[in-house]
């Protein structure tokens, strides 16, 4: 799983993710319809959805979002954000991640 820093305040909102914000902080999952590893990060980033209040957990078809994707400079899935209260990208991760890296990044949005 590669991890970067922030996206230079870029924010998200329920216009582009289709979805509400979580209260306290959203996880965005880029998907797409074969991707293997992209079934298990759903399942990682719902039951963090679930133990952390105020978090929720949205997944978008990257196939379908291509004019995100490319905004956002996704280049393969799962790609995961980390969005606070707000919708600001503060953190971001490709790869499939562990469940205790989901839980310390969303420290930094809470």
């Amino acid at each position: 799983m590669k991890v970067r820093g922030n996206d230079g305040g870029k924010r998200l909102g329920a216009a582009e993710l289709g979805a509400e914000l979580g209260e306290r902080a959203t996880l965005v999952q880029f998907s797409s319809a074969f991707c293997q590893p992209c079934r298990a990060t759903r399942r990682t980033l719902a039951e963090v959805a679930e133990m952390v209040d105020g978090v929720s957990h949205v997944e978008l078809d990257a196939e379908e979002r291509l004019e995100l994707v490319r905004e956002l400079g996704i280049l393969r899935t799962p790609t995961v954000l980390v969005l606070d209260a707000g919708g600001r990208i503060v953190r971001r991760a490709a790869g499939r991640p562990r469940k205790v890296d989901v839980i310390a990044a969303l420290g930094e949005a809470v």
